[in-house]
This record gives C-alpha cells, sequence and structure tokens, in this order.
C-alpha cells in the first residue's frame, strides 16, 4: 500500500494534518496472512495496530485453561488492549492475529502521550476507540457469564459474520472450539442443534448463517 493511500485512509478518520505527518514518517506498514501474529502475547509491545483493510482477531491467551475470543478489529480499529499498555507499561496477557489477510499500520507507542496532549482528533478517536472495545469485552464477559454455550456459540458466529461482512464461516469445528474454549465434539453437537433451528446450514469446510 503507497503512502498516499495511507495518507487518505488516515485523513477519513478525521486526524489532524500535522499528526497524519508524524505518523507517516514514525509508523510502519504492515502485512499480515491469515494466522499471522500481529501482536505477540507475554511480549512487550512497542506499537498499537490500526487496521486499513481485513480483519484482526484479539484473544486472551492462557497456556492452562486455553485462549479465548475477546473482540475482532476491523478497518478503522485499533486495539484496546494495546492502548492499555501505553498507560503503563507491561507484558501482553493477550496476542492480535490476522483473521483474514490484512494491512495495519503500526502507530509507536513512544509518542502516544504526547500526541493524546497535543491533537485533540487523536485523543478523541483514541478514546472512542478504547470505549468501543471496552463495550464488546463486556458482552463477551456477560455472554461467558450469562448465556448458554449454544448461545455463546451463536453470538460468536454472528459476531464472525459482521466482522467479515460475509454469512459464510469458514472455520473447522476444532478452530471453533479452541476460541470459546471447549472441546470438537460439544462445538459439533451445537451445530447440529443450531442447524435443525433453522438458523444455520452446514456444508464442506463452511457455515452458512441464514
Amino acid at each position: 500500500m503507497d503512502r498516499t493511500r495511507i495518507q487518505s485512509y488516515l485523513e477519513n478518520i478525521g486526524l489532524e494534518p500535522p499528526l497524519i505527518s508524524e505518523l507517516l514518517n514514525l509508523g510502519k506498514f504492515k502485512e499480515a496472512k491469515v494466522g499471522d501474529v500481529v501482536v505477540k502475547s507475554g511480549a512487550r509491545s512497542q506499537y498499537i495496530p490500526l487496521v486499513l483493510t481485513g480483519v484482526l482477531k484479539v484473544m486472551r491467551e492462557d497456556p492452562e485453561r486455553g485462549d479465548v475470543f475477546l473482540y475482532y478489529l476491523e478497518g478503522g480499529d485499533t486495539c484496546a488492549m494495546s492502548i492499555s499498555c501505553c498507560l503503563e507499561p507491561s507484558n501482553n496477557q493477550f496476542k492480535v492475529t490476522a483473521e483474514e489477510d490484512s494491512q495495519v499500520w503500526m502507530i509507536p507507542m513512544n509518542h502516544f502521550d504526547s500526541w493524546i496532549v497535543k491533537y485533540p482528533a487523536f485523543r478523541k478517536f483514541i478514546f472512542s476507540s478504547y470505549k468501543m472495545r471496552f463495550d464488546e469485552l463486556l458482552n463477551t464477559i456477560d455472554s461467558m457469564a450469562f448465556m448458554n454455550l449454544d448461545e455463546r456459540l451463536y453470538k460468536y458466529l454472528l459476531d464472525k459474520k459482521q466482522s467479515s461482512g460475509s454469512y459464510e464461516i469458514h472455520k473447522t469445528h476444532a478452530e471453533i472450539a479452541r476460541e470459546l474454549n471447549t472441546s470438537r465434539v460439544v462445538i459439533s453437537r451445537l451445530l447440529k442443534k443450531l442447524e435443525k433451528e433453522d438458523k444455520i446450514e452446514q456444508h464442506r469446510n463452511k457455515i452458512e448463517i441464514l
């Protein structure tokens, strides 16, 4: 992606021209294929990802209890978990991977504090992004605390549909099970239940939302 397109993208977000110049000079472009790690768990991030195209997936990683899906990042989104690391430097307790082939502009963290103070549009964009991700985290917590697993599964499929813009979900039963922290057998059984309720149709290598 050339710098002109990135500049146009940043202008559409509503950021101040001087900040755009700084972002273009100090940031860096990253292209991620499906499954590539954009932010690594256990490491200390130097950059905050801003999604230009594609979809990123944010997961809470726990070696003993398994990974838990938190939320998706689409075009124009940035990661609240990365923002929190700017407030108090610490190692990541999450990972960000490419759910689809994605293009990302990596914003350096060491200029974050000064930009927040200096540029009102950037401050508004960051706080708005943080609130949006926080609301999604609350929805995730609510689903884990109050929803049955079949309801969580259906919500997961609807979230995936919304993030990708497609009614077709190209996920294996094992992949879904890992992200919902359960077993493949349970997911297969619940997908059959959703199919009987005419909420989905299962095909070879894909699930279709009805």
